[in-house]
């Protein structure tokens, strides 16, 4: 099947082949095309150009896109949307005072969320998840990484990653899986964490690895979860089953997580709102990408990453939502682009670059998606806006007309 986008008031995005990420200064340039046209075959991207030379297409499907801007689908690279039920009452406890970390030493956060999980059927919990994917979908996100981490038992961590799978089968959308067993120690190990790593080790991982349910290991490394050479331990387990790190990492500590990702060849840590300068120096000529979650530092009144820092130094970052029930219940990317400029200080381009191009890198995926480039997944979104700089600076306004996935 052919598709003819036509009348496209800016084409965004574009990028040549063989350009999987964007760093430094390159961030700051949206390669743009006005007045133009999209041609797509069998769902890959054919041809674009201006509307001057665009083809005679008789057998096309075709689309007026009366001057919106088609851009690349946001590429949303770290989420927990598969949980169970909701977490309002740590919402309220959080307005009264209790921090993230005062609210897990009081049995609650995750492991509320798995003891939540434990009694849901994974049809009721493949159906809650699916009314989180269709939301996001909604809202401009065609590729999206998921990750277990609310069983913290083999079965329900298993049982997770079964309904991830069956996502991926039904989405309509690119779906990566991320087994993150290591995201706190379950209830009944408490005080004996080493035991815990060694079930996660042992049991948890050889068994995600033969089913083939994941693609991505994580761990929680940072103070009171994880320390750095439990996860060491945990990440040369996953390796031997073929499962590339992509570590949660100095989100309430500098904590050493972001040099177990760089010596690990992660291929992103994530979070780093209290990354230490030194750091940066770590990320520097590495192939980890700096994935940050400013909705969480917006939810839980945080400090953020720092973004700028980062692009300074010559990295590049990808943008994330964080989607889950205790830190950040909300999934939608555009509002996560708003919080990136206006938190973040970063440019409408730099952060939309990093929600398509660089956030597919961030989940392996940019080979194929988070640009315009002949070749890759005609994974777009049309947007009813005047110009780029319309997106983040409408912050709470859907303006998707149309999604093609």
């Amino acid at each position: 099947m052919r598709t003819l986008i036509h009348h496209i008031g800016l084409l965004a995005g574009i990028l040549p082949p063989g350009k999987l990420r964007l760093t430094g200064s390159e961030m700051a340039v949206m390669q743009t095309l006005p007045d133009a046209w999209l041609l797509a075959t069998d769902g890959l991207i054919t041809d674009f150009g201006p509307m001057s030379t665009m083809p005679t297409c008789t057998d096309c499907h075709t689309v007026h896109a009366h001057g919106a801007i088609l851009m690349p689908c946001f590429c949303d690279p770290h989420t927990h949307l598969v949980y169970a039920g909701s977490r309002e009452q740590e919402f309220v406890d959080k307005i009264r005072g209790l921090s993230y970390a005062e609210i897990a030493r009081r049995g609650g956060g995750i492991l509320n969320s798995a003891d939540l999980l434990h009694q849901l059927s994974e049809e009721e919990l493949y159906r809650q998840a699916m009314r989180r994917v269709e939301e996001i979908k909604s809202k401009g996100t065609g590729c999206v990484e998921i990750k277990s981490g609310y069983g913290l038992n083999t079965a329900d961590e298993l049982k997770m990653l079964r309904v991830v799978r069956r996502i991926r089968e039904t989405a309509g959308i690119r779906i990566a899986a991320t087994f993150l067993g290591a995201h706190a120690v379950a209830r009944e190990y408490q005080g004996r964490q080493g035991e815990y790593v060694d079930r996660v080790v042992r049991e948890m991982i050889p068994e995600v690895g033969k089913q083939r349910l994941a693609e991505f290991i994580d761990v929680f490394c940072d103070e009171g979860f994880f320390t750095p050479t439990e996860t060491d331990r945990i990440l040369r387990a996953g390796a031997r089953y073929g499962l590339r790190p992509k570590i949660h990492a100095e989100e309430l500590a500098p904590s050493g997580g972001v040099r177990v990702a760089v010596a690990h060849h992660a291929l992103s840590a994530d979070h780093l709102e209290h990354m230490a300068d030194e750091s940066i120096a770590l990320l520097q000529g590495s192939d980890t990408m700096p994935t940050l979650l400013p909705g969480t530092s917006f939810f839980l009144n945080m400090p953020y990453a720092p973004a700028r820092k980062l692009i300074d130094a010559g990295l590049g970052i990808a943008l994330a939502s964080d989607y889950n029930p205790g830190s950040t219940p909300s999934g939608d990317m555009k509002f996560i682009v708003s919080l990136a400029c206006i938190k973040m200080r970063l440019l409408p381009q730099e952060a939309l670059n990093a929600a398509t191009i660089n956030a597919a890198y961030s989940m392996g995926a940019s080979c194929t998606h988070g640009s315009i480039t002949r070749g890759k997944r005609a994974c777009l979104q049309l947007l009813d806006a005047p110009s780029l700089d319309y997106l983040p600076y409408a912050y709470t306004s859907n303006l998707v007309k149309q999604m093609f996935l």
